[in-house]
């Protein structure tokens, strides 16, 4: 099942962090996984092991509203794994919550996955007919099969075996009753990255500002392909064949990774700024100030402001104290939920002329109530610049974009969005322009959710609904 938000945002995708070797080792995932709540506020959980047994705590919410200081205590033991969940597969609810837990003769393994598997279908099929029983709709259970079945084979000879039928997107942990094994896929899709705690125990983690939080030292990323293997002797790396291209994600560096994170060996800031920077390149407006709408635009607007020169303000202002709700708008509010969030200051903006920052348009619908806002606070002229090229093809690996019919770019032109959003101009920066910020060649992305062309071409029907095209079979949508 495929989760498609209202929102009109892309939604995060996952985030892990695993601990070996430390006392404190649930209390240190606690804060890994605060760090990484951006990549999921569905879900949040635990598991962790002393060695001879498995204890595990989660639930549906916030980091902060799953765990206790109580809760924490209980989770004893020197090995953990934990998860922070936006369900890209699966329904939202407490069945699917990972890290998902399973003992087979003996033995209990917990799975915390980022990313999305495309050949999860024909991989389900096939262990049903077997006579596997299924818990979950979670793509991240087919692994625990997978498995299990090949547990004859010792652990190590088991999990390659799993991850050589394994395709697509993965970045997972799994808690073994005295190991931690990180795995990435072959392509290298989503992050995950390795660093060594104060006490000489390590972390693995989606995201290196999880490390500065628990002031871990960054050794290096877990390789595209590697299996990394860590237990009371120390590191083993294994890895998968054949070696793949790279396939980085490149929305990890527009939206979805925090700024203060290095990915890919690329920090996040400082390419975003680049974005801005060369978007003052591509497209040279003539406006009063360059404003980004908070935080998605924040370090590309800095980077447009300094290259061209043009002032930066903060001309709305945003409401942090805006947590979930459920009292829903009436229809006469029907702006209520983009009101909330962001405030103009109408008496600065009154008959200025605004460059807007954004860093992607996925719907539409909420940089149109945004533009509206800014119309009736008295905006002369409102120009958009986009620091990515418009989004038109679904994501198979792990984010949650709109079906490919609801995405914006995929049925109109830039100039009909323009007309559609009600701007007086509208860019976005180039593909070329993109790659360029991050420092990397082309042939290290992908791409796809712009040029259409999937490293990992998924199963016949795999999430069917999401595909962005007329043509009748998947083939013709796959490039």
């Amino acid at each position: 099942m495929i989760h498609m938000g209202s929102s009109d945002r892309p939604k995060e995708e996952c985030g892990v962090c695993g601990i070996f070797g430390h006392e404190d080792a649930a209390k240190l995932t606690y804060f890994g996984l605060y760090a990484l709540q951006h990549r999921g506020q569905e879900s949040a959980g635990i598991v962790a092991t002393d060695g001879t047994t498995v204890k595990q705590h989660k639930g549906m919410g916030l980091v902060s509203e799953v765990f206790s200081e109580e809760n924490l205590q209980t989770l004893t033991g020197h090995i953990t794994v934990g998860h922070v969940r936006y369900s890209t597969t699966g329904a939202s609810n407490i069945v699917n919550a990972q890290p998902f837990i399973a003992t087979h003769r003996g033995c209990t393994l917990a799975v915390a996955h980022n990313g999305n598997l495309v050949n999860i279908r024909s991989l389900r099929d096939e262990l049903e007919k077997k006579g596997s029983i299924f818990q979950s709709t979670m793509d991240s259970e087919v692994v625990v099969h997978l498995l299990a079945r090949c547990a004859d084979l010792g652990l190590e000879a088991a999990v390659l075996d799993t991850f050589r039928q394994i395709k697509g997107a993965y970045s997972i942990l799994l808690l073994a009753t005295d190991k931690l094994i990180a795995v990435r896929d072959p392509n290298g899709f989503r992050p995950l990255c390795l660093g060594r705690l104060n006490n000489g125990g390590y972390i693995v983690a989606s995201e290196t500002c999880a490390l500065d939080l628990v002031e871990a030292q960054y050794l290096r990323d877990i390789e595209p392909g590697e299996i990394l293997i860590i237990g009371q002797h120390g590191l083993k790396s294994l890895h998968l064949e054949p070696k793949q291209p790279k396939s980085y994600c490149i929305f990890e560096h527009v939206y979805f990774a925090r700024p203060d994170s290095d990915i890919f060996g690329i920090n996040v800031y400082q390419s975003r700024k680049r974005m801005g920077e060369i978007l003052a390149r591509e497209c040279k407006i003539d406006a009063d100030f360059v404003m980004p709408f908070p935080d998605s635009g924040n370090y590309a607007a800095i980077g447009y402001s300094q290259a061209s020169g043009i002032p930066l303000e903060m001309g709305v202002i945003r409401n942090h104290y805006v947590g979930r709700t459920f009292i829903q708008p009436t229809q006469s509010m029907r702006d209520f939920s983009v009101r909330i969030k962001l405030n103009p200051i109408r008496s600065f903006l009154q008959g200025k002329r605004v460059i807007i920052m954004e860093d992607s348009i996925i719907r539409g619908t909420t940089a149109r109530s945004r533009v509206r806002s800014l119309r009736a606070a008295g905006i002369k002229e409102v120009h958009m610049v986009i620091s990515c090229p418009p989004t038109k093809f679904p994501c198979y690996y792990g984010i949650d974009f709109p079906t490919g019919g609801e995405l914006i770019a995929n049925k109109k032109s830039v100039e009909e969005i323009r007309s559609h959003l009600g701007l007086d101009t509208l860019y976005y920066l180039s593909l070329d322009g993109l790659v360029e910020a991050t420092g990397y060649p082309a042939d290290h992305f992908c791409k796809a959710c712009f040029d259409g062309h999937y490293p990992v071409a998924p199963d016949k029907g795999f999430h069917k609904l999401a595909l962005g095209c007329n043509s009748p079979s998947l083939s013709d949508c796959i490039k």
